[in-house]
């Protein structure tokens, strides 16, 4: 266990999908983050090959809302291999047959606090404060790599600093086996689900720690 406590930010947006992976057709978002998409943003807004991302717990600030819409995909996407073969025989990926609608039902007006920690790589001597004192400036600034968003990229997220005012909303709920990660196999590129049963507390829900 870190003897740092947990660092925070606190982000928001007007919509969020975290899309669970049982829905093969429509997009269907869990009611709270997944612990690897409350990484993706944390990773937005500062990352290093040295340290991983541990997501503790995630605040659920606003009343878990849904809304219904749909937007414009596609089927497939244009392959390295037939951009070559178009190149010497000709052809081109045609977005207009490729272009379907889907139904996705996702969450509205959300707003979150995440508490993680920095866990350095085993072969890094740089101590965890460095890492530490790197986020929060770039919180305190509105610095990120790249815009973090909330379960689909064109859900973009705000982001501050943790005031201190903010409060969990009162809800409990047990919310089942809920995807937690990827696991890679060394050199496959193909990642194995990871599932464990998770459960939102008085608005609160903590996520199980795993190795890097």
């Amino acid at each position: 266990m870190s003897q740092f406590p947990p660092l925070t930010v606190k982000v928001w947006g007007p919509m969020a999908c975290f899309t669970r992976p049982e829905m093969k057709v429509e997009r269907v978002s869990y009611p709270v983050p997944t612990a690897s998409a409350a990484r993706g943003v944390l990773e937005a807004i500062f990352w290093k090959p040295q340290f991983a991302w541990q997501v503790q717990e995630v605040w659920v600030l606003e009343p878990i809302r849904y809304v219904s819409l749909l937007r414009n995909e596609v089927k497939n996407k244009a392959s390295v291999s037939s951009a070559k073969g178009w190149a010497k025989k000709g052809g081109c990926f045609d977005i207009g047959k490729e272009r379907t609608q889907r139904h996705t039902l996702a969450l509205r007006d959300v707003a979150y606090v995440i508490k993680a920690r920095v866990q350095v790589a085993e072969d890094s001597d740089a101590p965890p404060a460095k890492f530490r004192d790197q986020f929060r400036r770039r919180v305190q600034r509105g610095q990120c790599f790249t815009r973090p968003y909330l379960g689909c990229r064109e859900f973009a997220a705000a982001f501050a600093p943790v005031t201190g005012d903010e409060q969990p909303i009162p809800v409990s709920q047990d919310l089942g086996r809920m995807l937690l990660d990827l696991d890679y196999e060394a050199d496959s590129g193909r990642g194995e689900p990871v599932f464990a049963s998770t459960q939102l507390v008085d608005g609160v829900v903590c996520y199980p720690e795993r190795g890097v």
